[in-house]
């Protein structure tokens, strides 16, 4: 039988990416979508040609009401769940200073980003307990280099992503005696929609040794470290951030 993952914002960029490779590696996978059914399902019709079941379940996942109907769909539909990846986020609609920033800009970056990933985990621990599966389940989380690096003009994303840093040691702590295991992810400079606007800044830095790996992430990049904890090549390690970010964090003299 195969695994089920349910990946959130599963319709484009990093989550498709993730979405696709699993598909690709064994699992059945649910594609959740905030608004674009037609990219999510592409999606599925990828997951499908790959010889894997998928479906799309539209969902807000800053509504309780749709995180309940999302987890209730994956398992109508496949009976269990294997791998929660939270990865649906939002960008800020305005780039803001902190001393200008709006408290609805706020609302909408925790809601989204940090609120919606905390309480579906929740959700879907409980469920992962109460499932009997032979392989033990798994939680990932991506999460952004934004949890560590200051960035003035985008203050409620840095927090938001900050605060999925302790969820996941959070989590991994309360959910080590149940067998889960739990991930942070921590994408730096990936090639996807949300950074086209600032394409050229990044092309720039990047090209003066921002990272030492002087290159674009691609969303593959992210999807294949997601491949690596799917298929239980990490099996002693809970509450591991696994930097994804062309050796962004590192500091050299």
């Amino acid at each position: 039988m195969s695994r089920v993952a349910l990946v959130t914002g599963a319709s484009r960029g990093i989550g498709r990416g993730i979405a696709e490779a699993l598909a690709r590696a064994g699992y059945d996978v649910v594609v959740n979508y905030a608004s674009n059914a037609e990219a999510a399902a592409k999606v599925v019709a990828e997951i499908e040609q790959a010889g894997q079941r998928g479906i799309a379940v539209q969902a807000d996942i800053s509504v309780t009401a749709d995180r309940q109907r999302l987890v209730d769909a994956t398992y109508d539909h496949f009976g269990r769940l294997d791998l929660l990846v939270n990865n649906a986020g939002v960008a800020p609609a305005v780039r803001a200073d902190i001393l200008d920033a709006t408290e609805e800009s706020f609302d909408r970056m925790i809601g989204v980003n940090l609120r919606g990933p905390y309480f579906l985990t929740q959700l879907v621990a409980r469920r992962m307990i109460e499932q009997r599966s032979e392989a033990p389940p798994k939680i990932v989380t991506i999460s952004s280099i934004s949890a560590y690096t200051a960035s003035v003009n985008r203050g409620d994303y840095c927090l938001a992503k900050a605060g999925l840093a302790m969820m996941t040691a959070l989590f991994a702590t309360r959910l080590a005696e149940h067998g889960i295991n739990v991930y942070e992810i921590r994408p730096g400079v990936i090639d996807t929609d949300m950074t086209g606007p600032v394409r050229e800044r990044y092309d720039q830095l990047i090209s003066d040794g921002l990272t030492p790996i002087r290159r674009w992430g691609q969303p593959d990049d992210v999807a294949r470290a997601v491949v690596a904890i799917a298929t239980d090549l990490l099996p002693f390690s809970t509450g591991q951030v696994i930097d994804v970010d062309g050796g962004f964090h590192l500091r050299a003299l």
